[in-house]
């Protein structure tokens, strides 16, 4: 088993998760210490003007808001065997220009003096897969560790939902038939923007604004009409592919947006579950979403199986992603796939990322 520190800035663009976990690729040995480093206004404005771009002055500075950040929410925990480096994505298109992840993980491993596996999905995309999510082959080896015994679905509501259904009786995650995962639809990230850009708020924090409204009729219909929900798994979306969702709710109050865009979200997860090979025994719920309470309730409202937050499982919720990248990092190191088929739709089982030591030279300029 290798102590590993794995590292996610998410869509949200809230801040850098770290956690560490033991493993050795394909089992979880424990988890250890967290450390959460919040992006602070200025930052998050860096970020922002950067997504949906692929070249220029706003993702260079992003870039270094993300390398800096990292280096400074690392140093907390302490020296380790490996670091797992997810970056910040601004841009996502597999089936166009690719997917960019900003993050040099060379410098951050020069930086902190610590080996770095970063650039996890490029191979996968050059491969043609969809390069997302790559959580599944961790949410597999959290299968086994929770000791399901039926199948069952983890459900991320980060900026985006991500949704991955495991069946714990295969052998390993790139077996046939062992995982289905898939990006459901928008998560948190439209309602964060609208919060953001009514109310100078990063979020509906416990869903407040949401419980005092309504969900405004018709709305949920237009939304499930997009191409995108009917579109066969696996399958992934860029933050701001549906950008529109703001122009929908541009006449309602602010709790009726909220509440409308929380609906939205929750029918997303709903229309995505009809792909499952098989029903869930139980969604466990990881990610910022899980801790509004209106979302929940819809959620639980609609699905046809318990739904749990992630810690009714012991898991911490807040972490997942983060600990699937130090996971993912162990298995690139060993030279495990960490994508298979039934996860970005690549056409095999393929292994990403880029290993860089902590001694390399460092580059011209620097």
């Amino acid at each position: 088993m290798l102590r590993v520190l794995g590292t996610m800035s998410g869509t949200s663009l809230d801040g850098v998760d770290v956690a560490e976990i033991e493993s050795d690729g394909i089992r979880i040995g424990g988890f250890g210490r967290n450390a959460y480093r919040p992006y602070d206004d200025r930052e998050r404005r860096v970020l922002a003007a950067a997504l949906g771009r692929w070249h220029g002055p706003e993702v260079e500075a992003a870039a270094s808001v993300v390398d800096a950040a990292h280096a400074e929410a690392l140093a907390p925990l302490g020296p380790a065997d490996l670091v797992g480096f997810h970056g910040q994505t601004l841009a996502h298109e597999p089936r166009g220009r690719g997917t960019l992840q900003v993050g040099d993980g060379a410098r951050l491993a020069r930086d902190i003096g610590c080996p770095v596996v970063w650039d996890f999905r490029s191979d996968d995309v050059a491969l043609g897969g969809e390069g997302a999510p790559l959580a599944p082959f961790f949410h597999f080896a959290c299968a086994k560790w929770i000791g399901a015994q039926a199948p069952v679905a983890f459900l991320n509501l980060g900026g985006v939902g991500n949704l991955t259904w495991v069946d714990p009786a295969r052998t390993a995650p790139e077996d046939e038939g062992a995982l289905l995962a898939f990006d459901t639809g928008p998560a948190n990230a439209p309602l964060n923007d609208l919060v953001q850009a009514r109310l100078g708020q990063p979020m509906d924090r416990g869903g407040a604004l949401a419980a005092r409204g309504q969900v405004a009729d018709g709305m949920l219909e237009t939304f499930l009409a997009d191409p995108w929900f009917a579109r066969i798994p696996p399958k992934s979306l860029d933050r701001n592919d549906f950008a529109e969702m703001a122009a929908l709710v541009e006449g309602l109050s602010d709790a009726d947006a909220a509440a409308t865009l929380t609906a939205m979200s929750a029918a997303a997860v709903a229309q995505g579950m009809a792909f499952c090979p098989a029903p869930p025994a139980r969604v466990l719920v990881a990610g910022g979403g899980r801790h509004n309470p209106v979302l929940m309730r819809m959620l639980a409202a609609s699905l046809d199986c318990p739904v749990d937050p992630v810690e009714a499982a012991g898991l911490d919720g807040d972490m997942l992603e983060a600990q699937a990248f130090g996971h993912l990092a162990v298995r690139v190191l060993r030279g495990l796939p960490t994508s298979a088929p039934g996860t970005t739709g690549v056409r095999a089982p393929v292994g990403g990322g880029r290993i860089s030591p902590a001694h390399a030279a460092a580059a011209p300029g620097d």
